[in-house]
């Protein structure tokens, strides 16, 4: 929940008139375990230790002082503003970051070990649910998981305890690398290996160095040539400190760990190619052993190293042993009994059904069983309450789904003359003649347990009311199986699971799976015909005749097509036990797929559990690199993942806790979800795991979670100051500089610090980089806007960028960084020494509407900030840079391109910002898409790419060819951004929530057609953009006299 708004009610506000006598005063009632009732004025930018300590003096002069005890011995509780009780374990935290929802503290004593509390309130803080909200589940697979976690994470950091300092800073701060084969950088004139100039600082002094060292020089050897020259100027007696250094990069905490070659370490490269000095610092070896040993003192406190002794481990509880019925062993047909349904919000005329399927992903396993209609408000039950199913329980694969509509019969309504009709729900399907069906909720539950048990007995299934653009007979096997969490409103299912033995009934382990294969061969026969199908992309649907082509041929499609495993899923009969048992057997001898292609098998039309830890043994061959590339994607299909403990969770959260920047990065895309009722408890638990197993890391992101908080009390304070009226906004704006001021003393840069005036009042945050005097970072913070758009589409152009790269064609983009930190809340970097076209063509003409024709601008504002050969480099820059932003554009269906979402850098990188429309979603006016361009090519592009020539010039040439070779690099990968999209349909993203988004890809892309057809439409839509290049031109016009009116 956010933070209370921060207005003149606000009792945290720096001038609520709710406060103490003094304005940085704040009355406090205190109730103490004695039953004594203290109120006292304290500072309100007290920490809790502080308050306590005056509580203990004010104390002291009161009765039944000599009954508290210890002081050490309690602490305090408060309701927060989420209004539930919150423990203040964390005494270093100031009152005013708490902000209790009304000003009581309740002293309370402490009841375990002070550590372990400390730390669970941390990370209570941290994730954004407090852990006695997971204690308070009553839930086995809840409990167990937790059990299983705390127990891994333990060891975890006793492995860190046992680590050597290498080691722990290879974990923590090595610096990404580049892929080996990446685009060679040469000098340009004998293609030979650039040379590389490399400024090197030395930490604890003002002196630097400049040393020239081929690219191909490793790590090791340029710090032996930095100390060397150490050395010279500070003479033999610093002798003894050689091999006792290590390299950092100057502007960051990252070590160049590893022996690798200079031009692999990606800083070092983009460095080289913007033709800047790299900046690297010589750090002695006992400033990293002091963090090195800081960290191991922070684990020390909470975990005790492990013993080289281990007590004796104790004998073994006797089971009982447990009889158990194999579910391939039970022939009935599978039902459920339908007991009521309450709260059905149903208009008192209609008649209520109750619709089930059994799903194995998108799968449908047999017919869906409806239940007879029911009469009544909002409580139901249904005369005939069991519904059978034509499906044995043999039959029935181990992660069978069974999903739920309830849905409203009425009778057909004839068509009003008026189109505003509020009754009219977009979801009515007409089932037959006079009938029309609309639904009300939805829900899903699995049919076996975590422990692979069937279910059995009565369940209360509260359901969501929101559904999706497609269902499946009205059903929704792609939604969640987690219940709605807000019960008092929701629809509710009570439904039974009978039982059909005396015995629990089991699903069997792998070992009696393979039992039942059968090892069996195909034939060369239909080879071509498999080959065709073979290489369809991931959208082609399948016939009946081509699944049981796929399935005969199932060894064929093992020895010749190993990465057509998604396809021969498809073709399984998972509705019988005996193929599913086949297809198990060959899995174990099925080659390893590379990881690019592993990614499609996480996908929701492959729920098998023996699937989806093959695709995850398959993405262990990842680099850190590669991983973090697909960060975004693994976290999301977690959603489709039925039980907490699973491969994929254990394989993200090992990887995590081995490299902190993955862990960075997936602590903050699992915490900006938390509020999402759906996936609550589950990101919930895997961030718990994750700081249990990453303690040092939880100080480092307490700091940053408080920073956004900050943050977001200050941009709520904007907000309301600038909507006040006029009178008061003097005043407000006052208020409003001083909040944010005192936010940001951290920032040493408030004079550059500002708001921007667009809607949201988005933050431009200027702050100084501690580790290089001087240099600046800029940081935009967003509240209100949903970033996960952007950063999808960001994340999609880097990939773009390395797969150009990987065919040794490096277009010079930007892909800028963003990520999304909770609820319409995110960070976006600022790219630095850029301007937006609308900028650039403004100051160089004094009326708005004739900017956007003023095509000599552009290639005159990059002439005043280059000369010589610098402007033929950044020509160069931009003409690479226009050509990859021209296809991506194209093939991502980017649209709401005016010249605010276009920039350039004085360097001449080209670059794009702002992806809020995506996949073809134009913006319209009146029914008019406004857009009509395939991608923005303007002449005044042209005027920079041709050095201001006119008629078409050689440079067109290659710009074209740059634009021709990068879309058919992007169309050899084709079928991996169709699968990186399809793995965030469920994500919520308000442009990509069905198959039919994802299809503008495979248009764009031409998929399914020769190479050389492809090229024939991407020509027709570079001259497309090129002919009709001045319609974007009027877009600009009107944009800018827009932008001009508001200002």
């Amino acid at each position: 929940m956010p933070p209370a708004m921060t207005d003149l009610l606000d009792i945290w506000a720096a001038h609520s008139p709710l406060a103490g006598h003094a304005p940085d005063q704040i009355t406090v009632d205190f109730l103490l375990p004695t039953g004594i009732y203290i109120q006292m004025d304290v500072p309100r930018e007290a920490t809790i230790q502080h308050i306590k300590l005056l509580l203990w003096k004010q104390a002291q002069t009161l009765p039944l002082f000599s009954a508290l005890g210890e002081m050490e011995s309690h602490m305090f509780e408060c309701v927060n503003q989420a209004a539930v009780h919150e423990e203040l374990e964390d005494e270093t935290r100031r009152l005013c970051d708490v902000r209790p929802f009304l000003p009581v503290l309740k002293l309370v004593t402490r009841n375990c070990g002070r550590a372990e509390r400390l730390l669970d309130s941390k990370i209570g803080v941290l994730i954004g649910k407090g852990l006695h909200e997971l204690d308070a589940i009553n839930d086995q697979e809840v409990k167990d998981f937790r059990s299983k976690m705390f127990r891994i994470s333990e060891e975890r950091m006793q492995r860190v305890q046992m680590m050597t300092c290498a080691e722990w800073l290879q974990a923590c701060f090595s610096p990404q690398l580049e892929p080996t084969a990446g685009t060679a950088i040469t000098d340009g004139v004998n293609d030979r290996l650039a040379d590389l100039k490399v400024t090197i600082h030395f930490d604890q002094s003002q002196d630097s160095a400049s040393l020239k060292v081929p690219s191909s020089c490793t790590s090791t050897e340029l710090m032996e040539l930095a100390l060397k020259k150490w050395l010279t100027t500070h003479g033999p007696e610093e002798e003894a400190w050689r091999g006792q250094y290590v390299l950092r990069l100057s502007q960051r905490l990252e070590f160049l760990c590893g022996d690798h070659p200079l031009i692999q370490y990606k800083y070092i490269r983009t460095c080289m190619q913007a033709k800047e000095s790299p900046h690297l610092t010589l750090v002695h070896t006992s400033a990293v052993k002091a963090m090195f040993d800081k960290e191991i003192s922070t684990i020390g406190a909470v975990v005790s190293r492990k013993s080289s002794n281990p007590p004796l481990p104790l004998p073994p509880k006797r089971r009982v042993p447990t009889h158990t019925t194999c579910v391939w062993d039970v022939s009935n047909s599978f039902k459920i009994v339908l007991v009521n349904a309450s709260k059905v919000n149903a208009e008192e005329n209609a008649k209520v059904q109750v619709r089930a399927g059994l799903f194995h992903g998108t799968e449908l396993l047999c017919k869906p069983a409806v239940s007879t209609e029911s009469s009544g408000r909002s409580d139901h039950t249904w005369k005939e309450s069991t519904l059978e199913f034509d499906i044995s329980i043999c039959d029935l694969p181990r992660m069978t789904r069974l999903c739920f509509a309830i849905y409203a019969v009425m009778d057909k309504v004839k068509k009003q003359k008026s189109t505003k009709n509020p009754h009219i729900n977009k979801y009515q399907t007409i089932r037959k003649a006079g009938k029309v069906h609309y639904p009300i909720a939805w829900v899903n539950t699995m049919v076996f347990d975590y422990k692979g048990q069937l279910k059995t007995g009565d369940i209360n299934l509260h359901c969501w009311s929101s559904f999706p653009d497609e269902l499946e007979e009205m059903l929704n096997p792609i939604g969640t199986i987690q219940t709605n969490p807000y019960t008092e409103n929701a629809t509710a299912l009570y439904i039974n699971f009978p039982e059909y033995s005396s015995h629990p009934v089991v699903f069997p382990p792998f070992d009696k799976v393979r039992q039942l294969s059968v090892i069996g061969r195909g034939g060369k026969k239909f080879h071509i015909e498999l080959k065709e199908i073979m290489e369809r992309d991931p959208l082609s649907q399948l016939c009946e005749n081509e699944k049981d082509l796929i399935w005969t041929l199932r060894y064929d499609c093992r020895e010749n097509f190993p990465q057509s495993l998604p396809k021969l899923l498809l073709s399984v009969k998972w509705s019988k036990h005996e193929d599913m048992a086949q297809l198990q057997a060959l899995l174990q001898i099925w080659p390893k797929l590379s990881p690019r292609d592993a990614l499609e098998l996480l996908d929701f039309n492959y729920p098998d559990q023996y699937v989806r830890e093959y695709a995850v043994c398959c993405l262990r061959d990842m680099s850190d690199e590669e991983l973090s590339q697909y960060l975004l994607q693994l976290v999301q299909v977690l959603r489709y993942e039925p039980y907490y403990d699973c491969a994929l969770t254990h394989f993200l959260l090992e990887r995590a806790q081995g490299n902190r920047k993955i862990g960075h990065f997936l602590f903050w895309h699992l915490r900006s979800e938390i509020h999402m009722p759906a996936v609550s408890v589950q990101f919930a638990l895997i961030l718990e795991a994750y700081c249990r197993g990453s303690i040092p890391h939880i100080e480092v992101l307490k700091k940053q979670v408080e920073a956004l908080n900050k943050l977001k009390s200050v941009n709520e304070l904007i907000k309301l100051g600038t909507t006040k009226n006029a009178r008061s906004k003097t005043k407000e704006a006052m208020l409003t500089k001083e909040a944010m001021m005192t936010c940001l003393r951290q920032s040493d840069n408030t004079n550059r610090c500002r708001y921007m005036d667009s809607k949201m009042k988005p933050l431009w945050i200027v702050y100084n980089n501690k580790l290089m005097g001087g240099d600046t970072l800029g940081i935009i913070f967003k509240n209100g806007d949903d970033l996960r758009q952007d950063m999808l589409t960001l994340q999609i152009l880097r990939l773009m960028d390395l797969l150009w790269k990987e065919a040794n064609l490096d277009l010079r983009i930007v892909p800028y960084g963003c990520l999304a930190t909770g609820d319409r809340a995110g960070l976006i970097e600022v790219v630095s020494s850029a301007d937006t076209i609308a900028n650039i063509q403004l100051t160089s003409s004094n009326v708005a509407a004739a900017a956007a024709f003023n095509k000599d601008a552009l290639l005159n504002w990059l002439k005043e900030r280059n000369s010589g050969d610098a402007l033929d480099r950044a020509i160069e820059e931009f003409t690479l840079s226009c050509a990859g932003y021209c296809v991506a554009t194209y093939v991502l269906g980017i649209g709401d391109r005016h010249s605010d979402n276009i920039m350039v850098r004085s360097t001449g990188q080209l670059f794009h910002i702002d992806f809020g429309h995506i996949l073809g979603n134009f913006k319209s006016k009146f029914g008019i898409k406004r857009e009509r361009v395939p991608f923005i090519l303007t002449h005044d592009f042209i005027h920079v790419i041709q050095q201001g020539k006119t008629g078409y010039t050689e440079k067109f040439g290659s710009f074209r060819q740059y634009c021709e070779e990068a879309y058919l690099i992007l169309r050899k990968n084709g079928n991996l951004f169709i699968t990186l999209f399809a793995l965030m349909l469920t994500a919520g993203l308000p442009e990509l929530t069905s198959v039919k988004d994802i299809q503008y890809l495979k248009d764009s892309l031409a998929l399914g057609k020769t190479d050389e057809e492809a090229l024939k439409q991407f020509r027709q839509k570079f001259d497309e953009a090129l002919r009709e290049s001045w319609t974007t031109k009027v877009n600009w016009m009107a944009h800018n006299v827009a932008k001009d009116n508001r200002s």
